[in-house]
């Protein structure tokens, strides 16, 4: 069983309509602009829950998807491709000063999933405005990576390689916001962002979608039966991409200074679940390996170290106890062969092994896709 969090996809945006605010030159020009709104206002009610559309209809309208998560997925890879084809021909004439009145004239405002501050707002979530069409760009491209995530999880207990294939995509589009997108945001206004909106939470965003894509991983090599000492060691991966995200979010304390606790409890909790697992495998592989003194005190001290981080969400308090229930059976069973046959020493501290991570899994790149249509703005 896996952690999960599924609060980075819950965002939420506000209305835009690109016809009323850029003048066109010409009818098609003004199509383009009429269906980008079309298709921002179809994910906006969607993303908001303020949709009125059935069930049945939404499906029909979808092709016959009969997941919520697949259908968003489509509507986002209808809308990015047109909204990468304006932003083209925006940048092309960035310096005019119309283009710079009419995308403050849109209101580009999108809410945070991640910020403390969201939660505790009675007025509803609180919304963020940066006058950016890339601000729009890489909010909606977080949504989508946020949702390619959710589906992965979705998916889990029916396709194992598709859902780390899910992961590994998600990962890659987070990679390209924290790379390619936001940096270049970050630089043109000093003005407050959502979490979301910077380099930071996106690359932590991407290591937490790698460490999910090894996890379904190695659910799959256990099932091959791949060898207890390199489960423990891929489990021990998980911890170092844990441990680097977990650096990020303490280092960079101006971006990430408003982080809900669920969220940092959600990383943390995951980071001791693996290393109890990582350790339980490396304990057996001592067995194996006729060490039992030293299996018995590399549980001892796992268990001591996982009874401190034990997460309050229940669901995950849940799997955190089956996990140490097992851990303290087979602690006791090795205790007790060692009592009765072997009498082996119990190392502790220092004299305990440390493992090495081994992580296996890369992102897959994600290529912006852009619908090359020809448009001419009245400037």
């Amino acid at each position: 069983m896996m952690l999960h969090c599924l609060l980075p996809g819950k965002l939420q945006s506000k209305k835009i309509i690109f016809e009323d605010v850029f003048s066109a030159r010409d009818s098609a020009t003004l199509e383009h602009l009429k269906e980008l709104s079309s298709r921002h206002r179809v994910i906006e009610e969607s993303i908001n829950q303020s949709s009125f559309i059935t069930e049945a209809i939404a499906r029909e309208m979808s092709g016959g998807l009969t997941s919520h998560c697949l259908r968003d997925l489509q509507k986002l890879e209808q809308y990015l491709p047109l909204l990468e084809n304006l932003i083209f021909h925006v940048d092309l004439v960035c310096g005019n000063q119309h283009v710079v009145r009419w995308i403050s004239e849109l209101k580009i405002r999108w809410s945070s999933a991640l910020s403390s501050s969201s939660f505790f707002n009675l007025r509803g979530p609180k919304f963020f405005q940066i006058d950016n069409l890339r601000y729009e760009l890489g909010m909606t491209l977080y949504l989508y990576a946020a949702l390619l995530r959710e589906r992965a999880v979705e998916i889990l207990p029916t396709d194992l390689v598709q859902s780390a294939t899910l992961f590994r995509e998600a990962a890659g589009v987070f990679q390209h916001l924290a790379n390619e997108v936001f940096p270049s945001l970050q630089s043109s206004q000093p003005v407050e962002r959502p979490p979301e909106a910077t380099p930071s939470i996106c690359t932590v965003m991407s290591l937490i979608c790698l460490a999910e894509a090894q996890a379904v991983t190695i659910r799959k090599a256990e099932e091959k039966g791949t060898t207890v000492g390199l489960l423990a060691k891929l489990h021990y991966g998980i911890i170092e991409l844990l441990g680097e995200a977990t650096a990020i979010l303490y280092s960079s304390t101006r971006e990430c200074k408003d982080i809900s606790s669920s969220f940092l409890e959600f990383i943390s909790s995951c980071k001791a679940l693996h290393e109890l697992r990582s350790l339980k495998y490396l304990a057996e592989s001592l067995k194996i390996a006729e060490q039992l003194g030293v299996a018995i005190g590399v549980l001892r001290d796992s268990l001591i170290n996982a009874k401190k981080e034990v997460p309050g969400e229940e669901s995950w308090r849940s799997i955190f106890g089956k996990e140490i229930d097992a851990a303290v059976d087979m602690l006791r069973k090795f205790e007790h062969e060692n009592e009765f046959v072997w009498h082996e020493k119990i190392p502790t501290g220092d004299e305990l092994p440390r493992l090495q991570g081994n992580k296996i899994v890369k992102a897959i790149p994600y290529n912006p896709q852009r619908w090359e249509r020809e448009l001419s703005l009245k400037i």
